[in-house]
């Protein structure tokens, strides 16, 4: 079952970012902010990613309105939100549950 980290640099650590998988990513942050068919290659990074639930976590509290973050599109996660009014912390409902809420 995957958790959400409780510290503030899970940024750094995700597959994206920096920190990658491995240390080093290859793969450009930019690239994550496409559309259409390309998000689909972008959501591919996520699928392995140590810190998805973070990075959907902070992008549902913070209203993200573009890019593919924790694996979901700016698209999917307007639907969950809109599904889901009531939840004030994503971040704890993704604690309590270990799943991807609406993940596709």
């Amino acid at each position: 079952m995957a958790t959400i980290m409780q510290d503030a640099h899970w940024a750094a650590r995700a597959a994206c970012g920096k920190g990658g998988k491995d240390g080093k990513s290859e793969f450009a942050p930019d690239a994550l902010f496409v559309e259409g068919a390309a998000q689909r290659e972008a959501r591919s990074v996520c699928q392995s990613c140590p810190v998805r639930l973070e990075c959907l976590a902070d992008a549902l509290d913070n209203r993200m309105d573009f890019g593919v973050w924790g694996g979901m599109t700016e698209r999917e996660r307007r639907a969950l939100l809109r599904r889901r009014p009531e939840v004030r912390s994503w971040r704890h409902e993704l604690v309590g549950s270990g799943e991807m809420v609406g993940a596709p």
